[in-house]
């Protein structure tokens, strides 16, 4: 049996009237760049992740690049990262001339460890992003409270997770700024790039407004260097259209993640952790491959047919262009751990119990050497 990792085929098939119609809307209005649709689902998002501002942005990259900005990172500062997650969350922090400086993560959740926040906080740290990996936010109340004793914004990286929840409180309503991404696979995913900062406060929402279109208030005059950080219309109007599906796409990733859970229960695998006080959104269902196995099981499921795919195979620290910052092996070894161990395996909503059974079935002979 074929099992895709991400079939959004199946997610546009039921959907497809509503989205065909959002974007003729566009279309006959033939205004592409922000305007009435981008502001649109501005506002349906701000409602949604029950925050002040919501401002659109070229893509999640841009978002905390953007926000960065906003806060006044600049050469010279650090920023404080997770090691393991998505390229770009440290990427950003050296675009701007500032220096990522990485905190080892939770051996259950992957997210940024708060235990080991305040050792790493120096009289140059400009900003705190953690980030809410594979769904589930990060320990944003803990965070929040280290860096609100220092006067430190934290700015939430919740490419992933938008819709969860910690404590009772969403992705957007924690942090100073908070980046969502609508890269086509995020939960939310658009027909192309695009990404949204939250903010609960409006100078830091007037900034990003500004700095997403050349650092100008008003046009042709520009009071800072900014970007072209700009949302197109026809991306807010399929995002616009997909948003009331958004909840009932999360309950039915909710509902297969127990599924996997069920039936992965004596595979020899180690499973996803979501914290009681969490909800977790499963934009990946990540296990843990012991005794350096993951690669060969990999290939095993890969010959089966059956999607799977490895986020992330190198902690940041040991990328080749952050080598400068002289860290060695050893350094973060929670965060080489899991780059070693993690898999990701197929998780959408349409999957059924079927081709979960047969994904979990294809892991347990495989761990018992069948």
């Amino acid at each position: 049996m074929k099992v895709p990792l991400l079939d959004l085929q199946a997610q546009y098939a039921t959907i497809r009237a509503d989205v065909d119609a959002a974007l003729r809307r566009v279309c006959e209005s033939q205004q592409f760049i922000l305007g009435k649709a981008v502001e649109a689902f501005e506002s349906q998002m701000a409602a949604y992740c029950r925050s002040r501002h919501a401002i659109g942005v070229s893509s999640g990259t841009d978002a905390l690049l953007c926000a960065l900005m906003a806060v006044g990172v600049r050469p010279g500062d650090e920023v404080i990262v997770p090691p393991f997650t998505f390229f770009a969350t440290a990427g950003v922090v050296a675009r701007l001339g500032a220096r990522p400086v990485f905190v080892d993560i939770e051996p259950q959740t992957f997210n940024l460890d708060p235990g080991r926040l305040e050792a790493a906080i120096t009289p140059r740290t400009r900003a705190i992003l953690p980030v809410d990996l594979f769904g589930q936010i990060a320990e944003m109340q803990a965070i929040g409270e280290i860096a609100a004793r220092r006067g430190i914004p934290v700015i939430e990286d919740a490419a992933q997770a938008i819709g969860a929840e910690h404590r009772g409180r969403r992705a957007g309503e924690y942090a100073a700024l908070t980046c969502l991404s609508f890269f086509p696979t995020k939960n939310l995913g658009g027909f192309g790039d695009g990404g949204m900062i939250l903010a609960n406060d409006d100078a830091l929402a007037g900034r990003c407004r500004m700095l997403r279109v050349h650092g100008a208030q008003r046009e042709y005059f520009h009071d800072e260097v900014g970007g072209n950080f700009r949302l197109d219309a026809l991306q807010a109007a399929v995002l616009a259209a997909k948003l009331p599906h958004l909840d009932a796409w999360i309950d039915a990733r909710r509902q297969r993640a127990a599924t996997y859970d069920e039936l992965l229960a004596d595979a020899g695998v180690g499973r996803p952790v979501a914290w009681p006080h969490n909800r977790h959104v499963y934009h990946q269902y990540t296990i843990r491959v012991p005794e350096g196995r993951r690669d060969a099981l990999a290939a095993r499921l890969k010959q089966a047919e059956i999607g799977c795919k490895v986020y992330y195979p190198l902690a940041l620290h040991e990328q080749g262009c952050f080598r400068s910052l002289g860290h060695r092996r050893g350094d973060f070894p929670v965060a080489e751990r899991a780059a070693s161990e993690v898999l990701s395996l197929p998780m959408y909503p349409e999957l059924t119990r079927e081709m979960q059974a047969h994904v979990a079935a294809t892991i347990a002979g495989f761990m018992r050497g069948g």
